[in-house]
């Protein structure tokens, strides 16, 4: 029978599972719905895998100091959302600031990759409309809408994820709903 250290007992008594073990299993779990959550407020393959890997590697990291494990899907979910954000403001910047012909060609935001059956299926052109609409949402409207339609989260979890009250959850995804219904409407 082998000891268990302080840092493996939670405080209730019971084994909590090692960093490597919880985030193996949280990987398993999650990475493929983050991953899209991330692209979809991204609209970039590799930004949004970077975005998720830099989220699991933060859990990792603090698996010690994380005193609700079976949260740690939601903290993931809101590392993600932020680190959309902080890449949605530095390709602002960079946008702002930097043309694309100083760089010599393509940026990271218009490279082209092979296209997996996922991309094909999204290049339907209903899909194609609805997701360029989703895009032009303001920002919280299409986080709502994108955890809520695409991760089928609740809203008590996209409130969590998002810091807001379940109310503002219900008002964005309203009035991001009227929106899209709107735009779809004047595309057909």
């Amino acid at each position: 029978m082998r000891l268990l250290s302080v840092a493996e007992r939670d405080r209730g008594g019971e084994v909590r599972p090692s960093a490597d073990e919880a985030i193996t299993e949280l990987y398993a779990a999650h990475w493929t719905g983050l991953v899209r959550l991330a692209w979809l407020l991204l609209r970039d393959d590799l930004a949004a895998e970077e975005v998720v890997q830099d989220a699991f590697i933060a859990v990792h990291r603090r698996w010690d100091t994380i005193r609700d494990h079976q949260a740690a899907s939601a903290y993931l979910r809101r590392a993600v959302v932020n680190g959309a954000r902080s890449g949605l403001r530095h390709r602002g910047v960079e946008e702002r600031y930097v043309t694309r012909e100083q760089q010599g060609g393509p940026t990271a935001y218009t490279r082209h990759t092979e296209a997996s059956a996922e991309d094909h299926a999204l290049q339907s052109e209903s899909t194609t409309t609805m997701i360029g609409a989703l895009g032009r949402l303001p920002q919280r409207q299409r986080e709502v809408l994108t955890m809520r339609y695409y991760l089928d989260l609740s809203e008590a979890e996209i409130a969590d994820a998002l810091g807001i009250s379940a109310g503002s959850v219900k008002a964005h995804a309203h009035r991001g709903l009227a929106t899209l219904r709107d735009r779809m409407e004047a595309a057909s």
